[in-house]
């Protein structure tokens, strides 16, 4: 496309006979500035763009080269954007190649009914440089993983690209350390995954933390959409710390990957917290919005003789053989 002619957000007003055209996009809602929550409504027109007839709209969210468009000269869309200050570029397309925009600024909070407004957190750990990948050998057969940096598709301008190419239902876990805080206790899991249309040869998504307590032992919040019970599953070692074994245990709330939409983005956010001593309740998964109560409790503390830190896990476990892409941005981790 051509390059983008910023206009002013005001409205100019031109006379064609008796029917007032408004020159330019003219953002309705959000207003430049305004707190919203996700998704957020945008609403926008467009008559003329440099004297010509404005054919299409559409939007983007801050450096994303990713365009959301449509026909006519009325823009209404849901949009879904990550916690944190955003600008939203909307544009139109004049009938004779004219581009034109409009900028607001805006900031999306954090789901309030999951996160205390004193919660630490911390963003984008998925652009972190310290990521790494193995085979998981609690699955079977073999898997290769391969990683990058990509800005498209992107929610915020750097998603993490993983590509797994697995035999026999082989499993890639791609982890990364990002922080050490033995005191908390809560945590929300916050995180956008791009599914492709290899998505049918996805098991299962799998997004675990890993923190190390004051005790020294290492509790594992492992949590997973189960392609092949489809159901949310959750981490328990039932063993102990000292003779450890990791078990699933499946939730009744339904989950599968391969169920997802494809090439699309996929927001989900999830609760849970620990005891002193590791015993873990999983409150709740929210997926595209829809919060499911997962409430359940199980033991997930590890003597793994550690040093301090926080770890976040994610695997992708291959259906078959073959290979799959994934993508992950706008990582979030929020604990208190």
């Amino acid at each position: 496309m051509k390059a983008l002619q910023k206009l002013a957000s005001s409205p100019v007003l031109f006379l064609i006979g008796s029917v007032p055209a408004f020159a330019g996009v003219v953002v309705n809602s959000p207003v430049n500035g305004e707190d919203v929550s996700s998704p957020f409504s945008l609403s926008a027109t467009a008559a003329t763009c440099s004297s010509e007839s404005v054919s299409a709209m559409g939007y983007s969210l801050d450096s994303s080269p990713d365009t959301t468009t449509k026909s006519g000269q009325v823009l209404d869309a849901s949009v879904a954007s990550p916690a944190g200050g955003h600008t939203v570029h909307v544009k139109a397309w004049g009938d004779k190649g004219a581009v034109c925009v409009s900028d607001v600024t805006i900031n999306v909070a954090a789901s309030a009914a999951l996160v205390p407004s004193f919660a630490t957190s911390i963003g984008a750990v998925q652009i972190l440089g310290d990521w790494q990948e193995y085979h998981d050998p609690g699955t079977a057969g073999w898997s290769s993983g391969a990683m990058s940096l990509v800005g498209s598709p992107s929610m915020g301008g750097t998603a993490r690209k993983f590509y797994t190419t697995y035999g026999s239902n082989g499993g890639e876990r791609y982890h990364a350390s990002f922080s050490d805080d033995e005191a908390a206790t809560n945590f929300v899991y916050d995180a956008w995954l791009y599914l492709t249309s290899d998505a049918g040869n996805i098991a299962n998504l799998e997004m675990d933390l890993n923190q190390v307590m004051p005790n020294g032992q290492t509790v594992l919040f492992g949590f997973q959409c189960d392609g092949w019970s489809g159901t949310w599953d959750y981490n328990a070692n039932w063993t102990g710390p000292a003779k450890p074994s990791n078990t699933w245990m499946h939730t009744g709330a339904a989950c599968n990957p391969r169920s997802w939409g494809r090439n699309q983005w996929h927001h989900i956010e999830i609760s849970y917290s620990r005891t002193e001593y590791g015993v873990v309740t999983y409150h709740s998964v929210t997926l595209d919005g829809k919060e499911t109560a997962i409430n359940a409790t199980a033991p997930s503390a590890y003597a793994l003789g550690w040093a301090p830190v926080l770890l976040t896990n994610f695997q992708v476990d291959g259906l078959g053989s073959g290979s799959n892409t994934v993508y992950l941005d706008d990582l979030v981790i929020y604990r208190w």
